[in-house]
């Protein structure tokens, strides 16, 4: 990750200062975050801010050498970045998954207006968001188990979403991509674990209302 100009000229404990106003919410594809992060805002009256959103602005301002996974994966074809590669391979290598452009969401961030906001997407990082908490319970990681996300992703391609159709194989793609999620929702559990921020396991049983009102007790509302 190549620090934005931002970060160059102001300390961790001065810019958690200046973002103490910022919620966060991480954690694996398909755990519900966009969903719980609108619902938030439209009930408090944040700013809301999705990362997804902002993926090929930020990919546009990088160049190949501040983030040479994205510029790699720009260049690749549907096979290449979802059909022929492991699911290993996928995870260790995936730009985003790497925080490769995160000092692009930090200096959006530093950009707005200080009025209350909630930041969502898989890109934020448990160690990348950690040094920007003023207040640990402003943060927090929803991990799907399989099924949950097996039943986003099911209600995605339903809405016209299934980006694997596009590729050669898409039985195949689709396997790559929901085991390369997997490993990634492992690896944001042991990390936020082992940086004792707050995660939420999200299951089947779960409902919006539920999941709302859990990620609102973390957050002290």
């Amino acid at each position: 990750m190549q620090p934005g100009p931002s970060e160059e000229v102001a300390e961790p404990a001065e810019i958690a200062a200046r973002l103490r106003h910022v919620y966060w919410i991480g954690g694996g594809s398909g755990a519900g975050k966009s969903t719980i992060a609108r619902r938030l805002a439209d009930r408090h009256g944040w700013r809301l801010y999705a990362t997804d959103d902002v993926m090929r602005d930020h990919a546009g301002r990088t160049t190949p050498e501040e983030a040479p996974l994205l510029h790699e994966f720009m260049a690749m074809d549907m096979d290449e970045r979802w059909v022929n590669r492991s699911a290993h391979v996928m995870l260790e290598t995936f730009h985003w998954f790497r925080g490769e452009a995160f000092g692009l969401i930090l200096e959006d961030l530093l950009r707005l207006p200080r009025d209350p906001c909630v930041v969502e997407g898989f890109r934020l990082l448990p160690h990348l968001v950690k040094p920007l908490l003023a207040a640990p319970e402003h943060a927090v990681w929803l991990l799907p188990t399989p099924d949950f996300r097996q039943a986003a992703i099911r209600s995605r391609s339903a809405a016209g979403e299934g980006f694997v159709q596009r590729t050669s194989d898409p039985e195949r793609a689709a396997r790559n991509v929901a085991e390369r999620d997997h490993l990634f929702t492992s690896h944001i559990r042991e990390e936020a674990e082992r940086l004792h921020l707050r995660t939420i396991h999200v299951d089947t049983t779960m409902t919006e209302d539920d999941l709302t009102d859990r990620v609102t007790t973390v957050f002290r509302l």
